[in-house]
């Protein structure tokens, strides 16, 4: 077992709120009713906001629509300057965005503010290249007509962002969005409601016109999200959450045909082959493994390891992952609490049914008693591949480690899963890290990293793990259509 254990809170924990109402076409309007936001550190409500039903929903998706048209005629450079507007503004409020979402999600103040920091970098990538969608031009095969493709925003969209990364989900999509000359309805997460609004906030401050992002709290997704998805004006979803939430969507909007993005379940192998530089391969793993407590799609699920060097990677990160301190993320410490206390409750039987399944607990594996959510750090060992692990994602402060015979055992056993997020693979041979990364059958491959996340970059993944991407010019074109015009020349005339 190791010794981790929550510090008590001793930082200040206070905060100016953000509103709690409903953003509804520039105006904060008030719910039927209120629902308490939680610290996960401590356990007490600390905040409340208005939650929406069917109505609020619906009225959010009339003002989307009938500023819809508006927006989508504002010049690219005059839209690319409101997102610059709204980029300085955030870069003003990097404390206050950072307290709220330690407080909301309880991830430590250093990675609250290393999100608020890459949730700035998309929002102005997505700002610069607001300016430079261009279509095509181009003869016809045959001659007689030109073919013109025009990049035209979608409509309105329905953005469902989650709890575990609040700010940069929300910034992704909506940036994207904004990007692409489309309105939005964002749907919070019930968790970190605050971090959104703090964000619609300076949406409205920068001088977004009325509708063009509306907000909305909820204690019962389906409630709004069905009515939602069952309108005809919703043009797009984007969803981040789990494979299941994922597919119901699916299912909704086949009946309007909606186009969807959607970045569902991971299963993270992480790959150390046996040349692999051990103690990058170490400090990488406790990052991408432990950060946000283990509550991340991208993190570590499988760390996969040659048994050549299995014993040397073993112990040192076992040195590793017990110098890692819990706590309120308000401290200075290195793993906050997990979300809620059903999510830490639901690990005593997970890890029962790894045993179970041959693996052993070497570190870790207790709940940490007291105020809050707090799991230890823990690592299980199997003496091989397991498939109990394959489509299994932890979502926790929760490591796995399998040692296989060679490089093709590694590659079959990271392929062994309906997921298709994130991988990794550690090698100091440049040739052998890409085919190896070629023939990992996963949308993203960090090659001796285990953080990958950029603005320029498509971000998202295959198989069960969701369709389309966010991030790069990819991610604002998931919010455009192409729109193809044939017109006809006469050539001979032209030249008369």
């Amino acid at each position: 077992m190791n010794k981790n254990s929550p510090k008590p809170v001793v930082a200040d924990t206070t905060f100016v709120q953000p509103n709690g109402r409903l953003l509804i076409n520039g105006k904060w309007l008030e719910g039927d009713a209120e629902f308490p936001v939680s610290n996960p550190a401590t356990g007490e409500v600390f905040a409340s906001v208005s939650s929406a039903g069917e109505r609020e929903a619906l009225l959010a998706l009339d003002a989307a629509e009938a500023a819809q048209e508006g927006w989508r005629n504002v010049a690219p450079r005059q839209r690319a300057e409101l997102m610059h507007r709204l980029y300085d503004l955030m870069l003003t409020r990097q404390e206050d965005f950072a307290r709220v979402m330690t407080l909301e999600s309880g991830k430590p103040l250093t990675e609250a503010r290393a999100e608020f920091k890459l949730s700035c970098d998309f929002l102005r990538w997505f700002a610069e290249q607001t300016a430079h969608l261009h279509g095509s031009y181009a003869p016809a095969s045959n001659g007689g007509f030109r073919i013109m493709v025009a990049k035209q925003p979608i409509g309105p969209c329905l953005l469902i962002t989650p709890w575990n990364f609040p700010l940069l989900m929300i910034v992704r999509k909506g940036g994207a969005a904004l990007a692409a000359g489309c309105t939005m309805v964002v749907k919070s997460a019930q968790e970190t409601p605050l971090t959104c609004a703090l964000f619609a906030e300076l949406v409205q401050e920068a001088g977004f016109p009325d509708g063009v992002m509306n907000l909305i709290h909820t204690t019962n997704s389906a409630s709004v999200s069905t009515p939602l998805m069952n309108d005809k004006r919703i043009r797009k979803v984007s969803f981040t959450g789990s494979t299941r939430v994922g597919g119901l969507l699916m299912e909704l909007a086949a009946k309007n045909i909606t186009k969807c993005s959607l970045e569902l379940g991971g299963d993270g192998p992480f790959v150390v082959l046996d040349d692999a530089d051990i103690d990058l391969a170490v400090e990488q793993a406790v990052i991408c493994k432990f950060r946000n407590a283990g509550q991340a799609c991208v993190a570590a699920n499988r760390i996969i390891v040659d048994k050549k060097v299995e014993k040397e990677f073993t112990e040192k990160f076992l040195k590793a992952v017990e110098a890692l301190t819990v706590g309120d993320g308000m401290t200075s410490v290195d793993v906050g609490p997990m979300i809620s206390a059903r999510q830490r409750d639901r690990l005593g039987d997970t890890i029962r049914s790894l045993e179970a399944a041959g693996g052993t607990v070497v570190t870790g594996g207790a709940a940490v008693e007291g105020p809050g959510y707090f799991f230890q750090p823990t690592v299980i060992r199997f003496d091989a591949p397991n498939e109990v692990m394959c489509s299994n994602e932890l979502f926790a402060p929760v490591a796995t480690i399998f040692p296989v015979e060679s490089a093709a055992e590694a590659l079959a056993f990271a392929n062994k899963s309906d997921f298709g997020l994130a991988s990794y693979v550690f090698t100091k041979d440049v040739s052998r890290a890409l085919t190896f990364g070629e023939r990992l059958e996963f949308g993203m491959v960090g090659i001796n990293r285990g953080i990958m996340a950029d603005a320029a970059a498509p971000f998202g993944g295959t198989k069960a793990s969701g369709i389309g991407r966010e991030g790069g010019q990819e991610g604002i074109y998931e919010f455009m259509e192409d729109k193809y015009i044939a017109l006809t020349v006469n050539e001979a005339q032209g030249v008369a």
